[in-house]
C-alpha cells in the first residue's frame, strides 16, 4: 500500500472510529459558504464554527507555556491515529476540518515552527500526497501551534488560487537553473510563485526569497504563508510575504470586530469565519482591507522583488 492509499485508509478509519472527527467532517456538508469577487479574484467565505479553536487560539508566549502542546505525540487524543512520514513526522487527520480531506503533519519532536530547514520536507510531502495542497503557516501568520513544527494539507480543487494563479502572472522575477520565480497581479494579496520539477532548484530559489525577506526585530523567521502542490510532475509553490499577524478588526470593539486570523487557506482564497455574525456581514471590501493590512503594500512588495533579483 503506497502513502496515497494509506492516507485514504487513515481518513476512512478515523472518521468511523473517532466520534469528534466524524461529527466535524459530517458538519462540513451543512456549513454556509458564499462567493465574493475581490479585485477580479474569486474568494469564498466559509462559516465554520469548529474553527474557533484555531482562529481564537492564544499564541502569546505565556499562553503557549501554560498549555500542553496538542501536537506532541504524548498529548494527542486517545482516538487519534497516524501514519509515518519520513523519519521525523506523522500524518494525522485534522479533527477540525476546513477541507473535506484535511491533514495535519507534525514533527515528532517538539521544536519551534520554522520553515527554512524543512522546506524540502514540504516539497516531499506535496509529492507523495499528490491529491493535496500542502501548507505552512508561519509562527505569527496563522499557526495555532507556533511552538511545534508542522504542516497541514487539504484536498486539491478547494482553494480558488489553485485554479487562478496561471492567469494572474504579472511577470518573472528571476530564474535559477530549472526553477522560475514569478509574481502575481492579485493585489492586495502579495504572491510569489516558484515553478520547477527539480527539488534542489526549488530549495535554492526558496532560500533566495527567504534571505531577501525582511526579518522583524525579535523574530526568528520572516513572516510568510506557503502553499505547495504538484502539477504535471512540477512543484508549484506560492509564497505570501506578510506584514502583520492579525488585522485590526480582530481585536476591534463592537460591530467593527471580525474574528479572522488570516493563514494559508485565507491566502489561497477561502476566508474562514468561526462566528456567524462575521460570515453574514463580511464583504469584498472587508477582505480587501484585511489583506491590505496583513500583506506587504505595493511599494514593499516591489522592494522585495528587487532584493530577490540582487541575490543572484
Amino acid at each position: 500500500m503506497d502513502t496515497k492509499q494509506k492516507i485514504e485508509r487513515l481518513l476512512t478509519d478515523q472518521l468511523s472510529a473517532w466520534e469528534l472527527a466524524g461529527n466535524n467532517y459530517a458538519a462540513l456538508a451543512r456549513i454556509k459558504v458564499k462567493d465574493l469577487n475581490v479585485n477580479g479574484m474569486h474568494y469564498k467565505v466559509q462559516f465554520n464554527p469548529a474553527r474557533i479553536v484555531s482562529s481564537a487560539a492564544k499564541v502569546d508566549a505565556q499562553s503557549i507555556q501554560e498549555r500542553k502542546c496538542f501536537l506532541c505525540p504524548a498529548n494527542l487524543p486517545a482516538m487519534q491515529r497516524g501514519i509515518p512520514f519520513k523519519d521525523n513526522y506523522q500524518i494525522l487527520i485534522n479533527p477540525f476540518p476546513i477541507f473535506p480531506k484535511h491533514l495535519t503533519v507534525p514533527a515528532l519532536e517538539h521544536v519551534d515552527q520554522r520553515i527554512k530547514k524543512r522546506f524540502g520536507d514540504m516539497l516531499d510531502l506535496a509529492a507523495i500526497a499528490e491529491d493535496y495542497i500542502v501548507f505552512y503557516n508561519g509562527p505569527k501568520c496563522g499557526a495555532s501551534a507556533p511552538d511545534h513544527a508542522h504542516f497541514q494539507a487539504g484536498n486539491k480543487g478547494f482553494l480558488p488560487l489553485e485554479q487562478e494563479w496561471r492567469n494572474k502572472k504579472a511577470g518573472k522575477i528571476v530564474t535559477y537553473r530549472t526553477a522560475s520565480l514569478s509574481y502575481l497581479d492579485d493585489a492586495p494579496r502579495t504572491t510569489l510563485v516558484i515553478e520547477t520539477g527539480n527539488r534542489e532548484d526549488a530549495i535554492a530559489l526558496f532560500n533566495l526569497v527567504y534571505n531577501a525577506m525582511e526579518l522583524k526585530p525579535g523574530e526568528d523567521e520572516p513572516m510568510m504563508n506557503i502553499l505547495a502542490w504538484t502539477e504535471n510532475s512540477q512543484w508549484i509553490v506560492c509564497i505570501f510575504p506578510r506584514a502583520k499577524h492579525r488585522p485590526s478588526c480582530y481585536a476591534a470593539a463592537g460591530n467593527a470586530n471580525i474574528l479572522i486570523s488570516p493563514a494559508s487557506v485565507d491566502m489561497g482564497g477561502v476566508f474562514i469565519t468561526p462566528q456567524e455574525k462575521d460570515f453574514e456581514k463580511l464583504t469584498a471590501t472587508d477582505i480587501m482591507s484585511i489583506l491590505g493590512e496583513v500583506c506587504l503594500d505595493t511599494d514593499e512588495f516591489r522592494k522585495l522583488r528587487q532584493r530577490i533579483k540582487e541575490q543572484l
